[in-house]
This record gives structure tokens, sequence and C-alpha cells, in this order.
């Protein structure tokens, strides 16, 4: 039997086809989801890696034949997916592994209305039914099947998102794109068709073999081709998605990388505007400057662990407009409590031809203080390390330490944080202070100890 260990991690599946998991396994994934919703009826989307059709179209049959009813949307990005989930009211699967090498794939699942299915809420459920299923054999057959159809939601998602951002009365601005050879080349045309954008797009072909480099907008290396087009043709922007196209990373007019906690604070400001008083969510290793302007609108900053399904569960709590994740997750109220990349870069591309400066002018005022940037080490023991950094540091005169997750160390000038990874022997560590000085000092005696 597959050890579902290796794939069913926090909030989804995902591993490498075929050695982990292939068409037979991902049938009874579909039959345990039906099971684990209770849902008559569920949608399903893929990206564009070659084995996304055959998983989703094995997770489609496994599902109907549980007496539930399949739309297939079939290649969309995943907030694509979430808009389908949610317009339709339904629980949904997308096939994807984000920003992962080739080899990889993997299942994000929602309830309807593209609530989370996280390890509480059902895929621990859902992993203790395919086990056993693994062992026993599958279900037997409702007694009438579900129906499988097709439904093109794409013109409909695109839709959505312009009517939350008005771009009506933006000047021209000329835009690069880098998709990646992922889902940003499917949605981006039709998102930005007719809107004032002079769009210069960069690996739009859709292959998920990425030949030109990995769709992981997130490491340095893969945005190196994004700068240097932006700089050649002047553009005003850039913007760079992940695989499945949920994350967008900006570049300013430079060619300089913007810190996506200076997007959360420029997002959070114009939902401000339109919900004066509301509630953002950040997880907690955003910038500082994230709570200081939700303070100075008259918001309400809510800080919260690292991690989509908390970010979400938060959300939905806490009644919240927008949140944001320094991984370049962001989150709206008007879009299920979501995260969609595509949805951020629209409030990027509104703010910037609403006024007539650079991008690098406006973001500078939401970009206040410096930062490390995510350091990874492997580390032998994770608990060994956190607990001798927090050693370190208890009784030092005007340090706090918290653990909402992992351990954050703060001062009046600093503060660092330390996660544990939940799949691979790392420690995660993220440092800011009020100067590059400081980082380089806290970031050096942190990893001293990390490091050991």
């Amino acid at each position: 039997m597959t050890d579902l260990s290796q794939i069913v991690k926090a909030y989804d599946v995902r591993g490498v086809v075929p050695d982990q998991w292939d068409e037979a396994l991902a049938g009874l994934f579909g039959a345990a989801f039906a099971e684990v919703t209770g849902a008559d009826a569920i949608v399903i989307g893929h990206d564009m890696r070659p084995s996304s059709p055959g998983l989703a179209g094995a997770f489609a049959r496994g599902a109907a034949a549980r007496g539930v009813d399949v739309t297939e949307i079939g290649l969309c990005s995943t907030d694509e997916l979430y808009y389908a989930s949610g317009a339709l009211g339904l629980p949904g699967a997308m096939f994807t592994a984000s920003h992962n090498p080739a080899r990889y794939n993997g299942i994000k699942m929602c309830r309807a209305g593209a609530a989370p299915v996280g390890q509480d809420t059902g895929l621990a459920d859902i992993r203790a039914l395919v086990e056993r299923w693994s062992e026993e054999g599958a279900p037997e057959p409702a007694a009438t099947p579900g129906t499988i159809g097709r439904r093109d939601v794409l013109a409909d998602y695109a839709a959505h998102l312009r009517s939350l951002v008005d771009l009506s009365g933006s000047r021209p601005l000329k835009v690069v794109v880098d998709a990646g050879n992922g889902m940003g080349g499917h949605t981006v045309p039709t998102v930005f068709a007719g809107l004032p954008l002079e769009l210069d797009a960069l690996y739009f072909e859709l292959d998920g073999s990425f030949p030109n480099h990995e769709a992981n907008p997130l490491d340095p290396k893969n945005i190196v081709d994004l700068q240097a087009r932006v700089r050649e043709v002047g553009a005003d922007l850039g913007l760079a998605f992940d695989g499945d196209a949920d994350r967008c990373f900006v570049v300013d007019e430079k060619g300089d990388p913007v810190s996506p906690s200076a997007i959360t604070a420029l997002v959070a400001a114009r939902e401000l505007a339109k919900h004066p008083g509301g509630t953002v969510i950040h997880n907690l290793i955003t910038s500082w400057s994230v709570p200081e302007v939700v303070a100075e609108l008259g918001g309400e900053a809510v800080r919260t662990r690292v991690g989509h399904s908390f970010i979400k569960e938060e959300m939905a709590q806490a009644g919240a407009i927008f949140g944001g994740e320094h991984s370049a997750h962001y989150y709206f109220r008007d879009f299920w409590n979501a995260d969609t990349g595509m949805l951020a870069a629209l409030h990027v591309l509104a703010a910037l031809g609403g006024q007539q400066g650079t991008l690098s002018e406006l973001v500078a005022q939401y970009d206040r203080y410096a930062s490390s940037g995510e350091i990874n080490s492997t580390v032998d023991d994770q608990a060994g390390r956190l607990a001798a950094i927090r050693a370190a540091h208890t009784g030092r005169p005007g340090v706090t330490l918290d653990e909402l997750d992992g351990l954050t160390v703060t001062t009046a000038d600093w503060w660092f944080n330390v996660r544990a990874s939940n799949t691979e022997p790392l420690l995660r560590l993220n440092v800011e202070a009020r100067d590059a000085a400081t980082v380089d000092r806290v970031r050096d005696e942190a990893l001293a100890i990390i490091r050991g």
C-alpha cells in the first residue's frame, strides 16, 4: 500500500507521479472526498502538468461512482477553481502541484464556498478512508452513479474579478507578465482583456515540464528574466505567477522585487478605503509595516499563524475584509475568503494607474523596514535547536517571546521568527529590523544557534 503520510500534508495531497501516487489512488481520493463532504455535486479543475488530466478524470470517476454529480471545468488556475466553488456553491478539487517540479502533482480540496479542507476539517478523514480502501478494496458503487459534465467558467471568473477592481480611470500601463509556462498563461489574457494595459507576455505557453524556469517566483533566480524584460522594454511593472497562478509576485519599474508585505499593506489600504474600520489578517512573518498601516487607516490588524487554512479560518471568524501572507498569498472577503493572486495584481495595477508616480515611489510608504527574507537551515533536531534559541533569549531585558507559530523573538528595534517545516528537516528563519546592519547582526546570531 502507498504510504499516504508521504503525500498527504497538512492542507493538501502532493507527491511524485506515479512513484508515490497514480490514477487508481486518485479514484479512491475522489470517492473519499464525496463521502466526507456528503455533497450531491462537486467541481473539479486541473493545471497543465502532463499527469493532471488523467488524475482529475480518475478523481471524477471515483466521486461519480459514489453517486455524486461532477462538473469538470478543465484547465484552470487554483483561484479559478475557488471561484467555481464559490459561485456554484460546490465542494471543489484542484489538481496541481503549484510551484513544485514537473514530476510532482497534487490535489487542493475545498468545501462549498471555497472553505478550506485542512487536517482537522476533513483531510484526515479522507486519508483514513483511502488507507482503508487501499487495503480492503474500493467501496461498492452507489445504486445510481453520478454524472460527469463539462463547464467553462473562465469568462465568468474574469468578469467577477474585474467587477471587484475598477480600472476604468487608470492611465495606460505597460506590464510584463511572466507566467512561467503555468496557468497564468491561460487566465491573464482573459482577465486583462479590455483593460488599459499593454501586455508583454513571457512564457505563456502551457507546458508542465517548465522549460524556461521553475514556476516558483519566490526563488530569486526564477524572476531574473522578468526583471531583465521590465528594464529592457521600460515597463511600468512586472508580474510573476506561480505554476497554478494563485500567487502573484511584483517587480517595480526598475526590475526590483516588491516585498509581498508591501503589497499586503497597499491592498489593505485600498480595501479599508472601501470598508472603513475593517479587519485585516496578516501572518506573523509579514512586516511590521502591515499592522502599522492598518492601524493608521483605522482598521484592526489580526496576527495569525502561517498557512492558508489558518488564514481562511481567521478570515471567517473575524469577518475580515482582507488577508495577506509574506509568501504572496492574498485573501479577499469578496472572493469567498480564498486566495487569489490575480485580484491582488488588479489592485496593484489600479493603485499605480490611478496616480502619476512610479511603482517604486508608490510602495515606498509601505516598505518601511529591512528584512532578511526566509532562510532555510537543515537541522537534525528541530525541537532542540528551537529550545536553544529560546534559552538564549529568555530573560533578556526588552525581549519578548511568543510561540504562536514556532518561536518569535521581539525587541523594540528588531524581531525574528524561527519555524519548523512540517515536511522537511528544516528550520525557517525570518528577520526584520529598522536597518540592514541590524538585520545582518541578528540573522548571524540566530543562525549560529540554529546551525550549531
